[in-house]
């Protein structure tokens, strides 16, 4: 059949099957010498059919012809059941960055954020330290903390990390995993001695997606009072949905 006909009975436009056919996707069953009109059999309308669905669900070119091309149904239904796990997790992160919007348009819905004042006395912890892109953060982190997990033997807190400057403002520089305590040194782990520091201080309670909420509160009170001060940023994770955001200051008056 005419490619017009075969675009017809697929709901595939001329122009996306030619292109599927340019980048080897689906070719016609045969090209005809002296004009090159593409022609099509019957039997490759159900082929036609998955790779338009497939499409229709974001699936990129390279992933549609794994599937296309899988040996066996097996297969098949595995690489389409990827792609359905990760359209999940795109879908997730969507209702939470949608719910985030509409929680920074309700102004009533902004609770007050409290800020507290404290010195971290120098300590002792384990550490892993990297140089990586602002994208790489919450991976690399995640990684960090679950290697450093089996490396302490005597926790003396939370675990937490340190962001520097660079890192927030320029999307590349260094993190510091730490988890308070000692343990046993190897291979990326390594024992750090942490300085003493004031910080001035907020809990972040709710999804990470909100976050940013409290660091600007946080951040407003610490412009506001001009009392901020170079040196990196510390989170401490006190539960799954709880983290304490610390920022260096300098008091030159105390502050209940």
């Amino acid at each position: 059949m005419s490619i017009g006909d075969f675009s017809k009975m697929t709901f595939l436009s001329v122009k996306a099957l030619r292109h599927y056919h340019d980048v080897g996707l689906l070719l016609p069953a045969e090209i005809d010498a002296d004009s090159g009109y593409r022609r099509y059999d019957l039997e490759q309308v159900p082929t036609a059919q998955v790779i338009r669905r497939l499409r229709e669900l974001g699936m990129s070119l390279d992933d549609v012809r794994v599937v296309i091309g899988a040996p066996d149904v097996g297969a098949r239904n595995a690489a389409i059941s990827d792609h359905l796990h990760r359209m999940e997790g795109e879908l997730e992160q969507t209702r939470a960055t949608v719910e985030s919007l509409r929680l920074l348009l309700d102004q009533a819905a902004t609770a007050p954020v409290e800020i507290t004042y404290r010195i971290e006395d120098p300590s002792v912890a384990l550490a892993i330290q990297g140089e990586i892109a602002y994208e790489e953060m919450f991976p690399w982190l995640e990684e960090a903390l679950a290697e450093l997990e089996v490396a302490i033997s005597h926790r003396s807190g939370v675990d937490g990390a340190l962001f520097s400057s660079r890192l927030m403002e320029e999307e590349f520089g260094e993190i510091v995993a730490l988890v308070p305590g000692s343990g046993e040194p190897g291979g990326r782990v390594h024992a750090v001695e942490l300085p003493r520091v004031e910080y001035a201080a907020a809990i972040h309670s709710g999804p990470v997606e909100q976050v940013d909420r409290t660091y600007a509160a946080l951040g407003a009170v610490v412009a506001e009072r001009a009392i901020g001060i170079d040196g990196p940023l510390r989170e401490n994770y006190l539960s799954d949905a709880c983290t304490e955001i610390c920022w260096p200051v300098f008091q030159t008056t105390p502050h209940k």
